[in-house]
């Protein structure tokens, strides 16, 4: 399922394109994996390398995402994984392919999940429902486009998360708590610069900081993330965005984020050239 998820008629081709964006950034000895996994860690482990060239970015500053979200997932009933780790224990954890180390891969999970989406007429018939109700402000969709690996701006995230506050009549610095997409920790640092969360490239020194932890300026994955919550590939979007409509209901618990009003949502899949193929940024507000 995997290796369908870019153009199968040039995999040679799309693979020599992934390893050119980190060339020069050569992974030690020992820290790729001997068994089997997905294709797609290849194509993250590609662009940590990238990111780590460009920016400066560290193995520890992925290390710290991957902690923080397992430390979120102690407090969800609904995580797959659910015991805390440090940034070391991340660190020193089984290799799947350099940088990336096995606590800070997603895995594949078994799963659901399911949302009522209505009108106001629709709502004022569902009794009592009114009162935990969540506004969807924006929804927007895109599909990737070729563009150069430097040019961010003209990333799929970046321009679906730029026409997703215009219609919502928000921007970033409004949002109280995101879900994104994290099939790997280094996701979850592309996708909070991409959202406009962090300046490009700032990602990785902001989450070591803990900005993006429960308390922090901008929790990000309240829910562990799909390095711990799971990732039910289909119903991954759908799992994102219940996280943060009980973040928004305020009954999140012990992993709530105080006065929480504005929450964002991006989800991605599939591989075109350098990003993914299509891309979903929702954002919604406390009804």
């Amino acid at each position: 399922m995997f290796d369908s998820g870019w153009d199968v008629e040039t995999v040679e081709a799309n693979k020599a394109t992934l390893l050119a964006l980190g060339a020069g950034m050569e992974p030690p000895p020992g820290t790729v994996s001997d068994k089997p996994y997905s294709v797609f860690m290849d194509v993250y482990a590609a662009f940590c390398r990238q990111h780590m060239q460009r920016y400066g970015t560290t193995q520890r500053h992925i290390a710290a995402v991957a902690a923080k979200n397992h430390q979120h997932s102690v407090h969800n009933p609904l995580a797959q994984f659910r015991d805390p780790m440090s940034i070391e224990q991340v660190m020193a954890a089984p290799p799947i392919t350099w940088p990336l180390t096995l606590p800070m891969c997603s895995p594949i999970s078994d799963g659901a999940a399911a949302v009522v989406v209505c009108s106001e007429a629709g709502l004022r018939r569902l009794e009592g429902a009114s009162r935990r109700a969540v506004k969807v402000l924006a929804s927007v969709v895109l599909t990737g486009i070729e563009h150069h690996p430097d040019d961010r701006e003209s990333g799929i995230g970046y321009r679906a998360a730029l026409r997703a506050y215009d219609h919502a009549g928000v921007g970033p610095d409004a949002v109280d708590v995101a879900e994104v997409h994290d099939a790997t920790a280094m996701g979850e640092l592309l996708n909070v610069e991409a959202l406009g969360l962090i300046p490009f490239g700032m990602a990785g020194s902001a989450a070591e900081r803990g900005e993006f932890t429960l308390g922090g300026r901008v929790p990000v994955n309240t829910s562990g993330g799909l390095e711990s919550k799971g990732h039910p590939i289909a119903a991954t979007g759908l799992g994102q965005i219940h996280e943060l409509v009980t973040q928004l209901r305020g009954e999140a618990g012990a992993r709530q984020v105080e006065g929480a009003r504005i929450a964002a949502h991006e989800n991605g899949g599939g591989l075109l050239g350098i990003e993914e193929a299509v891309v979903a940024v929702n954002v919604f507000a406390k009804g």
